[in-house]
């Protein structure tokens, strides 16, 4: 197994991506032939009773993941919620899932979709340098 440090993580639910305060996180390759890992989420409590609903639902949902360093393209899971625990004020949250291997490179679809917005020379690149900061979702993402 190799471990990872969670630097972010956006859950991507109906369409709809929201950015999920870390307090903490680490994630788990189980390196087994399902190719399973294990995300662990240690969040403020008010993300209690939304990750608890998906826990319940036991609905498969899109997760974006920086790992290591804020620089690195984030990778694509479809994960379940497993566990929320109670944490004093926080609470952690087990996410068990696969990472999404077909991804394209997040640069390369970026720079493609503003090319097709039109944009050129130094208004192509600000843009690219602001959403490569924020990482938008992209909408050959939003399409899946």
């Amino acid at each position: 197994m190799k471990t990872f440090k969670m630097i972010s993580i956006s859950i991507i639910r109906n369409n709809e991506e929201s950015t999920i305060p870390l307090v903490d996180g680490i994630m788990i390759n189980q390196e087994n032939t399902a190719r399973s890992w294990i995300l662990e989420l240690f969040i403020d409590k008010t993300h209690d009773a939304f990750f608890k609903e998906l826990q319940i639902s036991n609905e498969k949902i899109d997760a974006k993941v920086v790992i290591s360093y804020p620089e690195n393209e984030p990778a694509a899971f479809e994960v379940v919620v497993y566990s929320v625990k109670d944490i004093g004020e926080h609470i952690s949250v087990l996410l068990r899932g696969t990472l999404n291997l077909a991804r394209r490179k997040y640069a390369e679809s970026l720079l493609s979709e503003l090319i097709e917005e039109g944009l050129t020379g130094e208004e192509l690149l600000t843009k690219f340098e602001q959403d490569m900061k924020i990482r938008p979702t992209l909408k050959k993402d939003k399409a899946n």
